[in-house]
């Protein structure tokens, strides 16, 4: 009888120390609710294919910090809490016991420090092909254009409430650019960078469900038909002289964005030079995958339920969507614009591809423009507006730093 009592003590005790016992706790059920969320974005990502590589990721780290007790959730959000948390110096609010580092807490710093989203951004433009651009310099413009989301959000979001910073983390959702908005939030308003990440890779994912009804709304049929023509030959030396003269530019204007703009363009040259095949290689395939993990991971770690489950977290998507709407409804205006400035020669249908989720906002750009004409092929005229829109979405990132930063 002994042993029995021994033995059901002992199960006991295990389930009471146990995650499970939490979840019948107080605060049990927003965890619980945390654990479903993880679910449904794991879900999207390997069945529904919404950016997966970063989807599946960041909803493995939300799984892991709501898991009650095994101390994977973030617990600082600024590095000299992150100093305060390795010298024992942090305590838990709720029973003011001393929080000891856990590993993502190690691999977040990556984020706090501004590490990761640069060398993400040295991956991006070692695959990207900047030619359309150069081929086209007129897609700066409607690159430029698709930003204004980014700025019309910020205002709005400061008349709700948010402070400064925290209306520019949100607002930049509206660029379409993960690592940018990581970069951004990570400085201005870190409290809130979980909520962020998962908004703008969501909204990522779903391009091909916000854009379309917004292209067709602003445009007409007879604008959605043009067909444009062929994109002139770009030389080597062009190729080479793009990325230097971009970062010089860029870099000298805004400080602030030296970073992503650097890392880009860095990655671009060792493409486009022809003496770096390895190294560029490297940067597209092991480094970008390592720090894809890395980032991911400790991004959703930041999203336990005390910091995403509250009404703001509602109000931070709902802002992101108009961030992006904006962007994409911008683009196309001045893709309108240019249609009646080049006597109907361009294709307004191209400036959706201005916001920063590349390559999709361009495919979505050719998918819109063949269902009116099946001989339309826009897909490399909208290229240009893509990429460009990923330099729109730096610079836009440097101008929030500088002015709030």
């Amino acid at each position: 009888m002994n042993i029995l009592q021994g033995v059901w003590g002992a199960v006991v005790d295990i389930f009471t120390n146990s995650g499970y016992a939490y979840f019948f706790t107080d605060g049990g059920s927003k965890n619980l609710i945390m654990i479903i969320i993880s679910f449904v974005l794991l879900y999207l990502g390997i069945k529904k294919g919404f950016e997966p590589l970063l989807m599946i990721p960041i909803a493995f780290g939300m799984l892991l910090a709501n898991i009650p007790g095994a101390n994977l959730a973030v617990q600082y959000h600024t590095l000299d809490g992150f100093i305060d948390l390795l010298a024992g110096r942090l305590v838990d609010e709720t029973t003011g016991a001393v929080l000891t580092p856990g590993l993502m807490d190690f691999l977040y710093f990556g984020v706090k420090a501004g590490i990761y989203p640069p060398l993400i951004f040295l991956g991006i433009g070692a695959m990207t092909d900047f030619t359309p651009l150069i081929a086209n310099p007129q897609s700066f413009i409607l690159g430029a254009a698709a930003q204004f989301g980014i700025f019309i959000t910020y205002v709005g979001a400061t008349l709700l409430g948010f402070t400064p910073q925290e209306a520019g983390s949100i607002a930049i959702i509206g660029g379409a650019d993960g690592p940018t908005a990581i970069f951004v939030t990570s400085i201005l308003a870190p409290s809130l960078l979980g909520t962020i990440a998962v908004a703008a890779y969501s909204y990522m994912a779903l391009v091909p469900v916000i854009q379309p009804p917004i292209m067709r709304a602003l445009t007409t049929k007879k604008e959605r038909s043009v067909v444009m023509g062929n994109l002139r030959p770009v030389s080597k030396l062009e190729k080479i002289l793009f990325p230097i003269i971009v970062t010089v530019i860029v870099s000298l204007l805004l400080p602030d964005a030296a970073a992503l703009v650097g890392m880009l363009m860095f990655g671009n040259l060792l493409k486009e030079s022809g003496r770096t095949e390895r190294i560029a290689k490297a940067a597209q395939n092991e480094l970008m995958n390592i720090i894809t993990i890395m980032l991911g991971v400790s991004v959703g770690a930041t999203t336990s339920a005390q910091t995403f489950f509250n009404l703001r977290t509602l109000m931070i998507i709902g802002l992101g969507l108009i961030a992006f709407a904006c962007g994409t409804a911008f683009g196309v205006l001045f893709g309108k614009l240019m249609y009646v400035f080049s006597k109907g020669k361009i294709n307004p249908l191209i400036g959706s591809a201005g916001v920063s989720a590349v390559p999709m906002a361009a495919r979505v750009s050719q998918k819109v423009g063949q269902e009116q004409n099946p001989s339309n092929f826009l897909l490399m005229h909208a290229m240009g507006p893509n990429v460009s829109g990923v330099i729109g979405s730096a610079v836009a990132a440097g101008i929030l730093l500088t002015l709030l930063g």
